[in-house]
C-alpha cells in the first residue's frame, strides 16, 4: 500500500536526508494551509499545529510501505518524538488524504524557523 507524505524538512528535494527517499516518487511541491509552526529541533525541523499558523513549504511523495518502514525508524516514531498524521494543504491540493510526521514533544523556548526548512 502507497501512503501520500508531505515532507518539509531534512527529507526534501536536495537536503541531508533526501537519501531515505529513494525509490518514492515526488508528486508536487506545495504548502500546508496556515495551521502550522517549525521549529529547529538542531539540525532538523520539527512542525506542530498552531493557531495563529503558516502556511509551510514542502514536497509530497508517494511512499511504499517498505518506504513508510524506513521514515518511521528516522523519525522515531516509536520512541514518541513524530506521529504521523493527517496535514491540511493549500486550497489548491485536490489529490486525497496527505499524511505527516508532527513533532510530539513540548516546542516552548525553541525557535521557531519561519515557512521552509534550509540547511
Amino acid at each position: 500500500m502507497n501512503t501520500r507524505v508531505f515532507v518539509y524538512g531534512t527529507l526534501k528535494t536536495g537536503l541531508s536526508n533526501h537519501g531515505w527517499m529513494r525509490g518514492q516518487k515526488l508528486l508536487t511541491r506545495t504548502k500546508t494551509a496556515p495551521r502550522y509552526r517549525m521549529h529547529d529541533l538542531g539540525g532538523y525541523p520539527g512542525m506542530v499545529e498552531s493557531t495563529p499558523g503558516l502556511s509551510i513549504l514542502g514536497e509530497i511523495w508517494v511512499v511504499d510501505a517498505p518506504g513508510m518502514a524506513r521514515l518511521d525508524i528516522l523519525e522515531g516514531v516509536a520512541e514518541g518524538e513524530y506521529a504521523l498524521a493527517p496535514v491540511v494543504l493549500e486550497e489548491a491540493w485536490t489529490g486525497g488524504e496527505v499524511l505527516t510526521y508532527l513533532y510530539q514533544r513540548p516546542v516552548a523556548g525553541l525557535r521557531e524557523v519561519g515557512d521552509c526548512w534550509q540547511e
